[in-house]
């Protein structure tokens, strides 16, 4: 299971370089489009508004690139702060198609292991809580 974490790790990390090389290029993007606006002098408020939208989501991804960088790190150094921040965001990632969705995936099945449990400092799942409960 050790090769899984640190395989999931690394994949946390590519997928937060990812989202900053994105954020950073839509903020490029907004710098231009500004720039070729006010070189043309007759946009409206329509043309601003699309460079507000680039650097938000620009912003956005770039932060969540580094929160994926940074989750990365903590599951490499085996945090349990980390492997519940994982688990957080791996519903997030589902929505990105087909990177984010694999890796949501993938750290869902990595992290509710036992054998991951137990790495990360956390009981494993008792047989109990699997099967129905007894009637009375």
């Amino acid at each position: 299971m050790s090769a899984h974490l640190d395989a999931l790790s690394r994949l946390h990390a590519v997928w937060g370089i990812f989202g900053l090389l994105t954020g950073g290029s839509l903020g490029v993007l907004a710098a231009g489009t500004s720039a070729a606006l006010d070189e043309l002098a007759s946009s409206g408020p329509t043309g601003h508004a699309a460079v507000w939208i680039l650097l938000l989501v620009g912003g956005s991804l770039a932060a969540g690139g580094a929160l994926m960088i940074v989750i990365g790190r903590m599951l490499a150094g085996r945090r349990r702060s980390g492997r519940l921040l994982a688990l957080m965001f791996a519903a997030l990632n589902l929505l990105f198609v087909p990177f984010g969705t694999a890796l949501g995936i993938y750290t869902y099945w990595v992290l509710l292991n036992d054998d991951a449990r137990r790495e990360f400092g956390r009981p494993p799942r008792s047989a109990g809580h699997l099967t129905s409960v007894e009637p009375a």
